[in-house]
């Protein structure tokens, strides 16, 4: 089987469609940084629902690369774009700024169910009972129609890449996608999916289903998709980014990447069976889940030399 193929079995087996036509939005605010302007926008997702987003646009004159970042879970449903842009949370996970004063175009959306995609309540204040419930059951309802909140998070961010490639200040040839944790399951299997994203980097979340499994490790929620496992593994969502280049970040005591390593070698096993090159890069630290100082400086060296 092709790689192509299997990407095609892959999209099939998850509803997943990319439909690459520019995605209109709105400016509600334009606030202006150190060597960029952060827009807050929103755009509408194919089911109707608004997705509020940050737009990280360098000084200067474009065409920029672009990188899609997605934010991280952590148990904070009440963070989300504005943990990315460094205005609340964990400044390890601040990558907007850091790429835009690098002049790169940054989008960094909320996610569904988290910051102002909670129907709770907006903004950055938690309201975790409320937000475990509504997070909970965007899952369930959607497995009893016979849908997955996986199909709901890869349609949001195929959006995300769709208006990054239309914006007239994005080279579409250099348009990327990163993420931690939860971020980093997204970028999996998106990553792998959409050939329009060029290159990307998944941090603290290369582990097979099999090992998580085996090792009683918890599922995030948009990973529960029945029968997934009877057809596929991480490792075959990251033979599908061949040839382009991607990035794993693990951790020696990190639950969520543990083989992370054994990913990559059955990924280029795949590959070359098939005759073509893999560009996985696999970057393995010691500690835990949390970034580090050194992870986030290797991540964004990365991301740069990827855009150049």
């Amino acid at each position: 089987m092709t790689l192509d193929k299997l990407r095609q079995q892959i999209s099939i087996f998850l509803g997943f469609n990319i439909a690459n036509t520019p995605v209109p939005f709105v400016i509600h605010q334009v606030v202006e940084e150190d060597g960029y302007h952060r827009l807050r926008i929103s755009y509408t997702s194919n089911e109707g629902d608004q997705i509020p987003a940050f737009l990280l646009l360098p000084n200067g004159e474009g065409p920029f690369g672009a990188v899609l970042v997605h934010h991280q879970h952590n148990s904070q449903r009440h963070f989300g774009k504005s943990e990315v842009c460094g205005l609340v949370g964990d400044p390890l996970q601040a990558f907007g700024p850091d790429l835009a004063k690098q002049r790169i175009v940054v989008l960094a959306p909320d996610s569904i169910c988290f910051e102002d995609r909670r129907r709770n309540r907006a903004g950055t204040e938690a309201d975790e009972a409320a937000d475990v419930a509504q997070h909970f059951n965007e899952m369930c309802y959607r497995l009893l129609r016979g849908d997955t909140l996986m199909r709901k998070v890869l349609s949001d961010s195929a959006l995300g890449i769709s208006l990054l490639r239309a914006h007239s200040q994005v080279d579409p040839e250099r348009v990327g996608i990163l993420g931690h944790s939860y971020g980093g399951n997204t970028v999996l299997f998106h990553g792998a999916l959409d050939e329009r994203i060029h290159f990307a980097c998944s941090s603290g979340a290369a582990c097979t289903y099999q090992y998580k499994m085996s090792h009683q490790i918890g599922i995030e929620m948009a990973e529960v998709i029945p029968e997934f496992v009877t057809h596929f593994d991480i490792p075959d969502l990251v033979a599908c980014f061949a040839p382009r280049r991607i990035l794993l970040v693990s951790a020696t005591d990190d639950k969520a990447s543990q083989d992370a390593e054994k990913i990559v070698t059955i990924a280029q096993e795949t590959c070359a069976s098939r005759g073509i090159a893999a560009h996985t890069e696999h970057s393995r630290y010691k500690g835990g889940h949390a970034l580090t100082q050194e992870r986030f400086d290797d991540i964004l060296h990365w991301l740069v030399r990827c855009v150049e």
